[in-house]
């Protein structure tokens, strides 16, 4: 299962791109909210939440998406399941865990990126990557490395949603969601 976590001003087209590219895929996932059913974006976008954060199970294979905007952002780090969820999901073996524009900054400042890896954010955050000891791979919409991926911003949404599908399903899997989108056509 997929969970993206929902928080009051989350980025709308990164959770609902991601959530959409996913299902297309025939990938389970699942939108989890904090703080409510109902969890409004930074545009004013009302969402209903498939599950409360606090029900997550992680399984191996799972993954745990952090999609960005501030208001999002600040709203997984005010909570404490948010939080301790992300740590489970970053410390466990067989779970992924994938961030897109200031949602890398999240995982910095937590001490959840690995000394060394290369990742992307939301251009001008990268020094909190550098803190953390990450490198940024600045023209890169999507980077994987092992089990975390992370993603640019809003415009790279469908970049970072194809590389969760073909991190979980295969390339097969992400070109043919491609092809169907015709996206990159």
């Amino acid at each position: 299962m997929v969970y993206i976590l929902l928080g009051t001003g989350f980025e709308e087209a990164e959770a609902l791109v991601t959530a959409d590219v996913l299902r297309r895929a025939e990938l389970p996932a699942a939108l989890a909210g904090i703080g409510g059913d109902i969890v409004t974006g930074s545009h004013g976008i009302a969402v209903r939440a498939d599950l409360p954060v606090g029900r997550v199970v992680l399984e191996d294979g799972d993954m745990v998406v952090l999609p960005g905007g501030m208001g999002g952002v600040a709203s997984i780090e005010g909570s404490g399941e948010a939080m301790a969820l992300i740590r489970r999901a970053a410390e466990a073996p067989g779970v992924w865990l994938a961030a897109i524009c200031a949602a890398p900054t999240l995982l910095a400042r937590a001490g959840l990126l690995p000394k060394g890896v290369p990742c992307v954010c939301y251009p001008g955050m990268e020094g909190e990557l550098k803190k953390a000891g990450a490198v940024p791979a600045m023209d890169c919409p999507a980077v994987r490395e092992g089990k975390l991926i992370t993603g640019k911003g809003p415009g790279t949404a469908f970049d970072f949603a194809l590389a969760l599908v073909e991190a979980l399903a295969g390339m097969d899997a992400a070109e043919q969601v491609r092809a169907g989108l015709h996206y990159g056509a």
